[in-house]
Order: C-alpha cells, then structure tokens, then sequence
C-alpha cells in the first residue's frame, strides 16, 4: 500500500482595492495601509508527499526559478515539524509575474496550508504566519484569504466581512516595475501632512468596505509618469463603467469591478489583444471550502488551518 499523499493546490492572486504608502520605518521596510483581496485568477501546484528518513524536495516547474519561494516554503513547513520525507511539486504558473498580484507569495503560502495536512502532522496558525512572514510579507494574507486589512509591512492583518463576489477584468500588460525603485521614487514625496491625509482616507474606504471608484494605489502616481499605458488601461476600465478600476500592488496590472458578468464579458472583449483575464472576488468562506475540498480525505472538516484527521 502507498503511503503518498497527493493533492491538485489553486494557489490564487490576490489584488489591492487600496494601498498607501505611509513612510519608510527604521527596519528598512515602509508602513503600509492596505486592503488586500483574494481573486479566482490562480496557479497550480500539484503536491505529494511520501515518509522517509531524509528530507527531498522536488520542483517541476516550465520557469526554473532560481531558489522558488515552494521549495524554500516546503524546506520552512519540514524543519518546523520536525519530519523528514519526500516532497515532490509540479507549478503550473497561471498568474502573470512581477504584476503585483502575489502569484509566488500565494505558491508558498499553499505549501504551507497543505504539506501538514498531507504529512499527518498540524502547524497552528500562529506558527504557519511566522513562517509566512519570514518568506515574504504578502505570503501570511495568503494563508487567510478573503478580505482583509494590512498595516506595517502588510503582515499585520485584520479580517473584512465577506462581500458580494463582484466580477472584474484584469489587464497585465507585461511591464517590469521595479518594487524597490517605486518605493525610491515614493519617499521624496511622503511628507507628514501626506501621511495624516492617507490614514484618514483609509480609514473611510474600509468603513465603506473597500470597494470604491475613489480608491487609491500610491505607487500608480510612479508608474504612470513612466509608463502610459498603465493609465490609459485604466481609463478605458472606467469609462466602460467600472466601479472601481486600479493598479495592484507596486504594478503594472491594472483591474477593474463591474457590477455584473454580462458587463465584465464585454469588457473582457475589448482587451482581446491585451494578455487579460477575467476573475471574481473570492471571500473568506469560499476560500476555505475551497480548500476543505481540495484537501478532502486528509483533514478535519471546518477547521482552520486544515488538518489531518487523526494526526500521527
């Protein structure tokens, strides 16, 4: 009889329905406020994993990433459990990179939500977050999902209620865009009447729940001035009747919510000669019983983070 344990992991994007850039802290990092958002748009990792008396960990994936958050994810969950066995990975890279959708982050962290469920062992979610957070600031939003509110490096997180799984379109239009430069390019504009402005502003979008046609990215201003046609993209998600539409993360994508899936179809058509994708927004509780369902057979049900049924 096998002892692999396998499972098929969709890894989703996430974008920001707001993000403000309050100013560079003493670490070296910069104070965030932000309101993260998971989306349908999602990688594959397909997972398994076998007992042994030595750790190995194997990667496929068509992109040959050098030192790929999975396997440094993978390497953090083992040494954590203190286990030992077989780890073999497939990726199959959905999410475009370097557009500020956390594609890699969310690889990771679905590493992290799995590999101790399949490996008969549970890792409290204190425990996963510390992981999370030492592999990428993104990564611990990603072991949550939904929505959700981040301040200081964006690890710091505060649930939102579940809203309405609105449709959106979403452009990459395959810019590079430096997330250190951007921040380079911030600092000399962050002044302490700027930050008092953007907390008061940020406290007014969550309380209206995050989706808003006001909504603000900081590092759009940046990547506007360099590169145009991020902002003509998002002058044609708003004059199609977006009601919100905005660049994610550092960038260069750019979404837009519509309020109905006939009006994001259409949308959507009008980009056909741009790399565009359509997605919904994905809440806490479709995320988790997405998750309940890929990992069924191994885990506990309705419990967070998943876990083994009766753990070894």
């Amino acid at each position: 009889m096998s002892l692999t344990r396998r499972a098929r992991l969709r890894a989703l994007a996430k974008i920001n329905l707001e993000l403000r850039v309050i100013g560079e802290r003493p670490d070296g990092y910069h104070e965030l406020r932000t309101i993260f958002q998971t989306i349908s748009l999602a990688d594959l990792v397909e997972m398994a994993f076998t007992p042994a008396r030595r750790t190995k960990i194997e990667l496929a994936d068509d992109l040959h990433i050098a030192d790929n958050l999975v396997t440094r994810a993978a390497r953090a969950a083992m040494d954590a459990m203190r286990l030992t066995g077989h780890i073999e990975m497939r990726l199959t890279k959905r999410i475009p990179m370097g557009a500020g959708l956390g594609g890699g982050s969310s690889d990771a962290a679905a590493v992290l939500l799995a590999l101790p469920a399949l490996a008969g062992r549970s890792l409290p979610m204190d425990r996963l977050s510390q992981l999370g957070g030492q592999l990428g600031s993104d990564v611990p939003f990603f072991l949550l999902g939904g929505a959700a509110v981040g301040i200081g490096r964006g690890t710091e997180l505060f649930p939102l209620p579940d809203g309405k799984p609105l449709p959106g379109v979403l452009v990459s239009p395959g810019i590079h865009i430096s997330t250190a430069e951007a921040y380079r390019l911030l600092n000399s504009r962050l002044t302490s009447e700027s930050q008092q402005n953007k907390m008061v502003t940020f406290q007014s979008r969550v309380w209206d729940g995050g989706v808003s046609r006001a909504a603000c990215n900081d590092f759009e201003t940046v990547a506007m001035e360099r590169h145009g046609s991020i902002g003509a993209i998002k002058k044609r998600m708003l004059r199609a009747g977006a009601s919100m539409a905005l660049m994610t993360g550092s960038g260069s994508a750019v979404f837009g919510l519509f309020s109905g899936s006939a009006q994001a179809s259409e949308v959507f058509r009008t980009f056909r000669k741009e790399k565009a994708f359509r997605f919904s927004l994905v809440g806490r509780a479709r995320f988790r019983a997405m998750w309940w369902r890929t990992l069924e057979g191994h885990i506990t049900a309705k419990v967070w983070p998943p876990q083994d049924r009766k753990e070894r």
